[in-house]
């Protein structure tokens, strides 16, 4: 039985303190880590995630196959984001729905490997798909490469480069850069990169995910918007039309929106990981250890309604002008020549 598999803990006796080696996958964690009805209220939430994330997300994908007018390229990294986060719930939510309902992991050492890379790598596509998603309609609005027409193979670029990233960093704890192990510190019902024991091995791999999916998109998407706010602003203030204003207010408040949830689902648990990989004996409850793992996976239910079902292309697919462009999921009327 691997070290990484156990939680030790202290059980007082009449004299004297005694340690209890507890396995992840030979029975439930209650009482050692948290009541049961902390193991269920979870198996409650992942179950409603599992039911709200399949059904938002299979809808976008069935309403971009039968719509052909929302099968444009800039609408590629919007089925690609769903795709990913219907992966998430189907490998992760449902996964910790049954893990949470037993109170322990239930599917063995293999499932569990298995599941952490696969939620590793559909939420670091879904992560990236927001960065991309921000870049391209920088590229669209702003116009830094003058005329650039944004097309099929670029589009599909951009989608290829979210699996490909996210695989390359998503693959070494398969070959022995860290390891997937159940989520120490935590209820120890879902599986994920080995943030929680230490060690040049685990930590040098912590923070080099930690640079390359986390800070590097969510710079990327700050760049993006603030530069696509600023090109709104100027074309605003040059038009002076309630129309152009209109849609400057409205973006920016979706640009709002978009950021602050890539903050919230993002920002806890890659800090927390960050946190406990630098600072091993650092003492945190179980259960609040386990929020920022569990509160990521919710992502898949807001961020299609953020990102799509916002959108007045997807509302209205039969009233689609040429003259819109869909910006971050929301679309504005641009008239002849806006920035």
């Amino acid at each position: 039985m691997s070290t990484q598999e156990i939680v030790i803990i202290y059980v007082p006796g009449n004299s004297n303190t005694t340690l209890v080696g507890i396995s992840a996958f030979d029975g439930p964690q209650w009482p050692h880590l948290a009541p049961r009805s902390i193991y269920t209220s979870v198996a409650v939430l992942m179950g409603i995630v599992v039911f709200s994330a399949s059904f938002v997300n299979g809808l976008v994908i069935v309403v971009s196959i039968r719509y052909k007018k929302l099968r444009s390229p800039l609408n590629y990294i919007l089925v690609n984001l769903a795709v990913a986060d219907l992966l998430v719930t189907f490998f992760g939510s449902t996964i910790s729905f049954s893990n949470n309902i037993n109170g322990f992991f239930v599917l063995g050492k293999r499932v569990c490997k298995f599941e952490g890379f696969m939620v590793s790598l559909t939420g670091i596509v879904g992560l990236w798909s927001l960065a991309i998603l921000a870049f391209e309609r920088y590229i669209v609005i702003c116009k830094p490469m003058g005329d650039f027409r944004f097309h099929h193979k670029h589009a599909v670029m951009g989608c290829a480069f979210t699996w490909i990233w996210s695989l390359l960093w998503t693959t070494p704890p398969m070959l022995g850069w860290s390891s997937y192990v159940p989520e120490g510190m935590s209820l120890r019902t879902s599986c994920g990169p080995n943030w929680y024991t230490g060690g040049s091995n685990n930590n040098s791999y912590i923070l080099t995910l930690f640079i390359t999916c986390f800070i590097i998109p969510l710079s990327l998407i700050l760049f993006s918007y603030t530069n696509l706010l600023v090109t709104l602003r100027v074309a605003a203030q040059q038009k002076e039309s309630e129309t152009t204003q209109r849609a400057e207010r409205e973006v920016t408040r979706m640009v709002i929106a978009m950021v602050m949830a890539f903050l919230i689902c993002w920002l806890p648990y890659s800090t927390f990981a960050m946190v406990v990989a630098t600072n091993k004996d650092i003492p945190i409850q179980p259960t609040l250890a386990s929020l920022p793992s569990y509160f990521s996976k919710t992502a898949t239910v807001y961020n299609p309604i953020i990102y799509i079902f916002m959108n007045k292309q997807v509302r209205h697919p039969g009233c689609i002008s040429q003259k819109h462009h869909q910006l971050t999921g929301y679309s504005i009327w641009v008239k002849q020549n806006p920035v």
